[in-house]
């Protein structure tokens, strides 16, 4: 009998902690250079550059990442060689290694030396091995870093951030130089993008373009690197009502939101999810939209509309054309769009007035159709928050109940 109330007590018990296992929250590391730079502004420069070249949501996507940053100071030498966006955006991967290294395995590297992989490497745009890193435990107690096969370059200053094995982002004191990562993209062969875009179901939209602003701001920005979304037809041509009400400005602004300034093909922007810049940000003006998967497909999404990549029109490196399902509306331009925010709620204590008998309500107004844009697909953000509110609320108390009823068990024994 005691056996037996043994071995029943034993299985209570590894069931309870098993559950316990279970009902804990998992230690999920996630990371966010931008907001981990920020908290350095000697490294402001390094960080925009990672957000204009769209170099930080793929940062943020990677796992097992040193992110060697540079200060003001360092930046301003690379800038001043004025380089493309494109090679900056090569010569900062060229300082993103595949691999954790905190000070600490820094200075106990193996046999004194190591081979790092980067995120240049990875692009498949480095010539041969010129996408490594070479980093040399050196006398004194310093650690130098080099680019394969050039001599050292720069030396490591001290650690900033860690979660460990997941990004380590250190201070090493100058760029590493390379001519491979420095040279410019080559340039299309004489692309005719609005050529491209009519031949293949964005006519509309490319006519609309020709002769506009906007189309020079995407001509200039062919060589460093381009990705644009071009409505489709049928969407254009519905949408063109509210485009001929729009200032000249504004149909500027609205074209150039279509573009952003950098190459990304479709596993890129897979892979890229996160709040994007376009060609229209100025400032103050931010005209940002967000890239976000949904399943196998990619959207984008304003505050107004969420529109989907339906299919690839180029995609020949540094330019990329995608057709959308609808035409991109920045909240800056329709604002009014926006449906207007829920009346405050009753007070419940307040005496509810009796309905009169003399008189009908008047017929609810019917849905005007001169609009300045579509109704708003829904607020994504809203509705995120919502649910991680409810989750945050049940969670605990599932959790609650599910231990009372094991203690429960166990007391009954």
């Amino acid at each position: 009998m005691e056996h037996r109330r043994a071995v029943s007590t034993a299985r209570t018990a590894t069931l309870f902690f098993s559950l316990i296992c279970l009902l804990l929250p998992s230690a999920i590391y996630s990371h966010n250079i931008t907001q981990i730079l920020e908290s350095f502004p000697e490294f402001s420069t390094f960080n925009h550059y990672l957000t204009v070249t769209q170099l930080a949501p793929e940062i943020n996507h990677r796992e097992t990442i040193t992110v060697c940053a540079v200060d003001n100071a360092g930046m301003s030498d690379l800038l001043a060689k004025h380089l493309t966006l494109g090679a900056i955006k090569n010569v900062l991967s060229l300082h993103v290694l595949l691999d954790y290294f905190d000070a600490k395995k820094l200075h106990e590297i193996t046999d004194g030396t190591a081979l790092a992989a980067t995120m240049f490497q990875a692009t498949g745009s480095a010539t041969g091995s010129a996408g490594f890193v070479n980093i040399t435990d050196l006398k004194g107690g310093k650690v130098g870093f080099s680019p394969q096969g050039g001599d050292v370059a720069a030396t490591f200053v001290k650690s900033l951030e860690g979660i460990p094995y997941n990004i380590s982002v250190i201070q090493i004191s100058s760029i590493l130089p390379s001519a491979d990562a420095e040279a410019p993209a080559p340039a299309p062969t004489e692309m005719n993008i609005t050529a491209r875009m009519s031949a293949h179901g964005c006519k509309v939209f490319a006519e609309t373009l020709i002769g506009n602003p906007a189309q020079q701001t995407f001509e200039d920005n062919l060589q460093s690197g381009v990705t644009i979304f071009c409505p489709s037809d049928d969407a254009m041509k519905a949408f063109l009502p509210k485009f001929k009400n729009l200032t000249a400005d504004g149909k500027q602004s609205l074209l150039e939101f279509h573009g952003i300034p950098v190459y990304q093909s479709l596993s890129g922007l897979k892979s890229s999810n996160g709040l994007t810049n376009t060609l229209a940000t100025d400032g103050a003006s931010k005209f940002d939209f967000t890239v976000q998967n949904d399943g196998t497909d990619v959207t984008i999404i304003t505050r107004i509309v969420t529109a989907k990549i339906i299919s690839t029109l180029v995609n020949d490196q540094p330019v990329a054309i995608y057709e959308l399902n609808k035409v991109l509306q920045p909240i800056e331009l329709f604002r009014s769009a926006l449906p207007p925010a829920p009346a405050p709620a009753p007070d419940a204590d307040a005496e509810s007035p009796k309905p009169s008998r003399k008189h009908k309500s008047p017929p609810a107004p019917t849905e005007s159709s001169d609009s300045p844009a579509d109704a708003p697909d829904g607020d994504v953000a809203d509705q995120t928050a919502d649910s991680k509110n409810a989750a945050t609320f049940m969670g605990p108390k599932i959790g609650a109940v599910a231990l009372s009823l094991i203690l429960g068990l166990i007391l009954s024994i």
